[in-house]
């Protein structure tokens, strides 16, 4: 097995933790400070001279750009420190919804903070659930993204829901919706949305039932929680009922999120602990990542399978 430390970031030190104690280890001590000034200083506090690293730091709502700092910063560290292999366990990789041009004079935010971690030093990159597929191929190092699709789907089917039915909020999750819904065994359907702005959204149809049954909302990520909400109110309209799940990867939870969640009384919210949630909103639930990201670092560091912990 290969030598190998893990340290974490200051943006998620409970889920970091959690994941070493899976792999029966203590965290490596890391001194992350701020200057007066607003500047990070990163220094590792030990030796790892010719081993792998690991490096855990997701990007938390209203502190993405210092933790993508303050990540940058650690991987330089690492590389000038020696490390024989630099891996970066990013849960949420920050930016990434921007991963092609849709207007002119656009930047692509995803390309950019991929060759960055790249050119820092990164040799191995490890995030769940990429708002898109292709941002693998904007890395110049292997990329490990996890898909906790069976995690959710063991969750609800643990439930026994009566005439469960999974919703796709939009067109672009509909290949995601339906695995989910392959898994679960039961049915799925569609919202027809339009977005006139940045975080505005509107359904105007549903194609497929839903009258009678159960909706499970099937998304990658809740922002602003404007789609989600939306979608629920069009799915009650459809002849759904009063009972919606909401199931996400990433609970950003921005602006007016949590007031809209627990406003739009969902039976229950369902999401990973990709970052962590404060003032989380009613009838929260998060669903722990430690098992699945230990499960892939003991299998790096063994050179086995990572795909056989998901798919």
């Amino acid at each position: 097995m290969i030598p190998y430390k893990i340290f974490a970031g200051s943006s998620h030190k409970d889920l970091a933790q959690s994941m070493a104690a899976g792999l029966n280890k203590d965290l490596s001590p890391i001194t992350i400070k701020h200057f007066a000034c607003g500047e990070i200083y990163v220094k590792f506090d030990e030796s790892f001279r010719g081993q792998d690293v690991f490096l855990l730091q997701t990007c938390r709502t209203g502190h993405m750009n210092d933790d993508l700092m303050e990540l940058f910063l650690m991987i330089d560290a690492a590389r000038q420190s020696f490390a024989r292999n630099i891996h970066v366990i990013l849960p949420y990789f920050a930016y990434s919804r921007q991963d092609k041009i849709h207007e002119a004079r656009e930047g692509i935010s995803a390309k950019l903070f991929a060759d960055l971690m790249v050119k820092a030093g990164a040799g191995h990159v490890v995030t769940l659930h990429l708002h898109s597929d292709q941002i693998q191929g904007f890395f110049d190092v292997p990329v490990d993204n996890l898909n906790p699709r069976r995690i959710f789907v063991d969750y609800f089917a643990a439930k026994k829901l009566k005439d469960a039915v999974v919703v796709s909020p939009d067109a672009g999750g509909a290949k995601m919706a339906k695995k989910f819904a392959d898994e679960l065994g039961v049915p799925m359907c569609i919202l027809h949305k339009q977005r006139p702005e940045h975080n505005v959204s509107e359904v105007s149809h549903v194609i497929g039932d839903v009258a009678g049954k159960t909706p499970i909302i099937v998304d990658d990520m809740v922002d602003t929680a404007g789609s989600v909400v939306a979608a629920k109110a069009a799915l009650i309209a459809a002849g759904a009922n009063d009972e919606v799940y909401l199931c996400a990867t990433h609970p950003i939870f921005s602006g007016p999120a949590r007031e809209r969640l627990s406003d739009a009384n969902f039976t229950e919210i369902v999401c990973t602990d990709s970052l962590p949630v404060e003032n989380p909103p009613t009838n929260f639930k998060a669903l722990s990542m430690a098992p699945l990201l230990a499960g892939v670092v003991k299998n790096v560091v063994e050179q086995k399978s990572v795909s056989q912990l998901y798919l």
